[in-house]
């Protein structure tokens, strides 16, 4: 889990959170409004994460197809919705009464 910060509070402790980084291993989330916005990660971390290759988006696709069949879907869901709705769960028909 990474340790979350303000950007306001990151600004004025950035010499503390680049020695978290470096000598504790930690990975820090700066944040703006509570949302992440940017993380600091050690130097390996990151050789490590651009050394992995990336999928194109293609290959992901069709890992998800062959997961999972694509469900027809009606003209307006399509519509509304776009290939999510192509990729929903099938919907079990309660008996009503």
């Amino acid at each position: 889990m990474a340790y979350e910060i303000p950007v306001t509070q990151a600004r004025a402790e950035l010499a503390e959170l680049i020695n978290r980084v470096v000598y504790g291993g930690e990975r820090v989330v700066v944040t703006r409004h509570g949302k992440p916005l940017v993380a600091l990660v050690s130097a390996a971390d990151l050789e490590r994460l651009e050394g992995e290759p990336e999928q194109p988006r293609e290959q992901v696709v069709s890992s998800v197809s062959a997961i999972r069949p694509a469900v027809p879907s009606g003209p307006d869901e399509r519509r509304r919705f776009g290939i999510a709705a192509e990729h929903r769960p099938e919907r079990e028909e309660r008996p009503r009464g």
